[in-house]
């Protein structure tokens, strides 16, 4: 992907739950948000299927996707870069 062109398109950052699906992985995504009245931080996780065309991901790897085309019926998401292994 080209660095100099600006994209709109939301990146997230997770960890690889599952590879089972040919060309799919799974990604675990975990956000902070802050309560409204309480004021404190509590984590919120979902899961996000994104595409991998070269099945590079294993489960445990720290990546990141970026929002696409719809893909499949739940896959919206392409794999941006793998930015840990898993050991």
């Amino acid at each position: 992907m080209a660095e100099s062109a600006k994209s709109n398109k939301r990146v997230l950052t997770g960890i690889v739950v599952s590879d089972k699906a040919d060309k799919t992985i799974v990604v675990n995504v975990q956000t902070l948000i802050q309560h409204p009245l309480f004021k404190k931080y509590i984590r919120r996780r979902k899961k996000f299927m994104a595409h991998d065309p070269s099945n590079e991901c294993g489960v445990g790897d720290k990546v990141q996707i970026i929002e696409s085309r719809p893909l499949s019926a739940r896959k919206r998401w392409h794999l941006l870069q793998v930015l840990e292994k898993a050991v």
